[in-house]
């Protein structure tokens, strides 16, 4: 336990202190560089860049805040594993690789973040070392590796013009090594944001512990692709730029159509960061670089909320994930109920909650900068599809009698400190939408649409409430649960056939390369002539010779004279 409380405090007092740095940096306007040269070879240079501005403080800051809560919420959550310790220093390793991430401009500096991020995360989620778990964590280890290979690529691109500093990027870069990499880098960012065609490793991760799916899903590694498009927006054209909001706009879609449709509780609120990933990469397209920016903060607190209390739940049910087993659960856990529904109103945008400030502005600046009806409509049925899934999960767990089967051991005193750290984040959920507004924006937005463009956020919030209560009381009904209705609807509940694409549909082409190559070349005719008939050659050569070493010493010399004449007639 002393470890826990030791990180949590550390942690604690230094997002403070990188919070207030960065708010002296936003009002002074400043960042400060950071150089260190390793080498200079055939005019490639190779040095250590950190680069501290606004946005790279106030991020950090959130993140370490965030960590330092989830450490404090896993003291209790992993309360009795017998790796506790390993788990703490993963936690640690996943926080230090995505610090280096943030503040690193240097192409190469970013990979080892980015490959470490990876890497732990790997590690974080085969946690429990079972087959549902070696399964997931392969899935999220091959997508990422696709952004990693990608970030490779932007580094050998850079090794033409002699330096991977993206300051000096923009001053001998030719335009079309500018889209080649402006396309690798994207490709980078929706690999480890989980953009389709990559959402499916998302849910998967969940078979990690939910402090793991808490600090990932919230601040860490899903943000790590935006943050990277933040850093790189400036150099994207508009074509490029109109194809991530298309691809953005669609994970969207599918994120909320699927989170409408599935039971497990972890999964929902993997496809609602889903969803949410996608929103700000679409406002980032649309050129809202601060909207997106705000979002990614406002987000990260009242998802970690949202998966903390989740978790809590998980806990007290020995386990069970399933919103069908549960029900009633606001009689025996009130306040940890009532801080699942604060989050869950965030998350929906409800009125004056952390996430309406956010959600609003982005719903208002895409109003005015849309390019087609069809955009415009997806878009806001995306935003009803959020707020449908919410009140579907809430009306789930809190409405209806209690489920499960044993109730004697589930209340809010077997939780205190899990407790403790979701009542701590509550405050910031509620009030740190309206006090980062004033200081991101301290010239507040004024878009001027018409009343009905105005209100049509809210009357789709509204409309999505209605069909999320219709949808959760529909499930007690017969045909939700008959097997027609299943087959119309599973395509929209499985992400599009993105998992089945994602596993079988890549690897079975490889596994049918990899039979017709063992079946030819490693048991057929390489092998014949290759190892086995080498082999038959030296046995043969090897029992010939063993015919001299019985016989006679009459018969080397006889061979001996053989060769003595026929060298000499010859």
């Amino acid at each position: 336990m002393f470890i826990y409380n030791m990180f949590f405090t550390l942690f604690l007092a230094v997002s403070l202190l990188v919070y207030l740095t960065g708010l002296l940096f936003l009002s002074l306007n400043m960042s400060i560089i950071l150089e260190y040269s390793f080498f200079s070879m055939n005019s490639s240079s190779m040095k250590m860049f950190i680069y501290l501005d606004w946005i790279s403080m106030l991020f950090m800051s959130f993140v370490i805040f965030i960590s330092s809560i989830i450490i404090k919420y896993s003291s209790e959550y992993m309360k009795g594993d017998k790796n506790f310790k390993r788990f703490i220093y993963l936690m640690i390793l996943f926080v230090v690789s995505m610090m280096m991430m943030i503040i690193s401009p240097n192409l190469i500096t970013i990979l080892i973040g980015w490959d470490g991020l990876g890497l732990v995360s790997y590690a974080l989620v085969i946690y429990y070392q079972n087959s549902k778990s070696y399964n997931a964590g392969m899935l999220t280890a091959l997508s990422n590796r696709v952004g990693d290979a990608s970030l490779l690529m932007c580094i050998a691109i850079f090794i033409s013009v002699g330096e991977w500093n993206l300051f000096n990027y923009k001053d001998f870069i030719i335009s079309e090594l500018n889209f080649l990499l402006s396309l690798f880098i994207i490709l980078a960012a929706i690999t480890k944001s989980a953009q389709i065609p990559f959402s499916s490793w998302l849910p998967a991760a969940m078979a990690a512990p939910t402090p793991v799916s808490s600090l990932v899903h919230s601040s860490t590694l899903v943000t790590a692709g935006v943050y990277l498009l933040v850093r790189f927006s400036s150099f994207f054209s508009f074509s490029v730029l109109e194809v991530l909001m298309f691809f953005s706009l669609l994970t969207m879609f599918m994120a909320g159509l699927g989170a409408n449709f599935e039971y497990d509780l972890k999964k929902i609120i993997a496809l609602s960061t889903l969803s949410q990933l996608g929103m700000m990469i679409f406002i980032l397209s649309l050129g809202g670089l601060d909207l997106a920016f705000f979002h990614l903060l406002i987000h990260a607190l009242f998802k970690a909320l949202l998966f903390m209390c989740a978790g809590a739940m998980i806990h007290n049910l020995m386990g069970c994930q399933d919103i069908r087993f549960m029900g009633g659960l606001i009689y025996f856990s009130p306040l940890t109920c009532t801080c699942f529904n604060i989050s869950n109103m965030a998350l929906c945008g409800i009125p004056f909650l952390s996430g309406f400030y956010s959600k609003d502005l982005i719903a208002e600046v895409s109003s005015l900068k849309m390019m087609s009806v069809l955009i415009y409509m997806i878009f806001y049925i995306s935003i009803g599809l959020t707020v449908s899934y919410s009140i579907r999960l809430s009306f789930h767990i809190f409405m209806g009698n209690y489920n499960f089967n044993s109730i004697n051991h589930y209340s809010d005193s077997n939780n205190f400190i899990m407790l403790k750290g979701m009542l701590g984040l509550v405050f910031f959920v509620i009030f740190m939408g309206s006090l980062m507004s004033w200081i991101l924006f301290p010239t507040p937005y004024f878009i001027v649409l018409p009343i009905y463009m105005k209100m049509f956020t809210l009357f789709m919030i509204v409309l999505g409430a209605m069909i999320g209560g219709i949808i959760g009381a529909f499930w007690y009904g017969t045909l939700l649960n008959s097997y027609t209705f299943l087959q119309k609807i599973w395509f929209m509940a499985s992400m599009w056939n993105l998992p089945l694409l994602s596993t079988f549909g890549v690897s079975h082409l490889f596994l049918k390369l990899g039979k017709s190559y063992y079946k030819n070349i490693d048991t057929g005719w390489m092998e014949y002539y290759g190892s086995k008939n080498l082999f038959y050659s030296l046995k043969k050569m090897s029992q010939f010779s063993q015919l001299f070493s019985k016989n006679h010493l009459k018969l080397y010399l006889f061979v001996f004279l053989s060769f003595v004449i026929m060298f000499y007639f010859v």
